[in-house]
């Protein structure tokens, strides 16, 4: 198992974002759909239930994920 990335987030959940942001359960929903790792699935579920205007508020949440491998 390898260690999940801000990379692998981004790319598992960048399809929800739109002109106005998006909310955590849209999040889960568009990494779900891009078939997501468990992990990161369990990441975005540990951030707080609001909306994010960019994919960069994440980060303010989850800082200890690393950006790549």
């Amino acid at each position: 198992m390898h260690t999940v990335t801000r990379i692998e987030i981004a790319d598992t959940v960048s399809d929800a974002f739109n002109k106005s942001g998006a909310h955590r359960s849209e999040l889960l929903t568009a990494a779900a759909t891009n078939q997501a790792r468990p992990e990161v699935l369990d990441l975005i579920e540990q951030l707080p239930d609001r909306h994010y205007r960019a994919i960069n508020e994440l980060w303010e949440h989850i800082g200890h994920v690393p950006v790549g491998a």
